[in-house]
């Protein structure tokens, strides 16, 4: 288990704790459910409805599991205090793609705030990574799948 601080926005985290209280309280039980149910009908060593059913308890409470310790780690960034002079979590970022000489926007943001239709991507992700930290003007090679983006940063603000 890691210690670091994982930055959410106040709306990230609620949205996240939402997320898990629905695992807690509607998943789990409903699961539980079947687990009972399944228990009915006989012989467990055959009873394959019975091995789905603790299957999927065991994979959603490893979700709760992580999620509970995301949740442990967070705190929640005050937007109005981010600096515009280098970029951070919550920065709304212009860059420029070298290769393709084409401009795209990027909003930094925690978990459960990411959305990846309106360029809102995880800080955590390899491009957030590669971000972090740089100023305008600054050049900067992200590795991805397909290869390296050459991006150079134009323009940093609040996102």
């Amino acid at each position: 288990m890691s210690s670091d601080r994982i930055p959410m926005s106040k709306e990230g985290y609620e949205k996240q704790l939402a997320l898990l209280n629905r695992m807690k309280n509607d998943d789990m039980p409903r699961i539980a459910e079947q687990i009972a149910q399944a228990r009915g009908y006989g012989d467990l060593s055959e009873n394959a409805e019975f091995d789905a059913a603790v299957e999927a308890q065991g994979m959603l409470q490893a979700k709760i599991n992580d999620l509970q310790e995301k949740l442990g780690r967070a705190f929640i960034v005050d937007k109005t205090t981010l600096p515009t002079d280098r970029v951070v979590f919550g920065s709304k970022v212009k860059v420029l793609d070298l290769d393709l000489d084409e401009e795209e926007d990027f909003i930094l943001v925690g978990p459960g705030d990411e959305d990846y239709d309106q360029n809102k991507i995880l800080l955590t992700s390899p491009i957030g990574q590669g971000l972090v930290g740089k100023k305008v003007g600054d050049q900067v090679e992200v590795p991805i799948p397909s290869g390296t983006l050459k991006l150079k940063i134009v323009e940093i603000g609040i996102g």
